[in-house]
């Protein structure tokens, strides 16, 4: 804790605690970050928005990437609660999760505006130097 007891601040002090993050909040997003991180999981994240539904092998041929890599992101992604399958005889078809669909859109298009940022400010970076 706190080596003091009495806070400097208490409104600001009292913000934080009915706003900010609790520790079991920070825990959950921490996990989702970890899941996001990876950079084929937010292309097939990003694919499953323009498409709405699509099998392994779409999936892997639409990206670049190999099939054995994609069904691994997959199948992260499922447990992680952000994509659902559906069986459809030998083939598994991926659509992301009802209720999911509109807020990973909002955090793709925020993460794109950032790397757009972030690739402008590294480039003004390397002109300075």
């Amino acid at each position: 804790m706190s080596c003091h007891d009495h806070p400097v601040d208490p409104e600001r002090v009292e913000a934080v605690r009915a706003g900010g993050l609790t520790a079991t909040h920070a825990e959950q997003f921490a996990r989702l970050a970890r899941v996001l991180a990876d950079p084929l999981r937010g292309r097939i994240l990003a694919a499953l928005l323009v498409s709405d539904e699509m099998c392994v092998g779409d999936l892997a041929l639409a990206l670049d990437a190999n099939e054995d890599a994609v069904s691994y992101a997959l199948r992260r992604l499922r447990t992680a609660g952000l994509v659902h399958r559906r069986r459809d005889g030998r083939m598994g078809y991926y659509r992301l999760r009802d209720g999911a669909a509109r807020a990973i859109a909002a955090v793709v298009n925020r993460l794109r505006e950032l790397s757009e940022v972030g690739s402008e400010s590294s480039t003004g970076d390397r002109a300075d130097a």
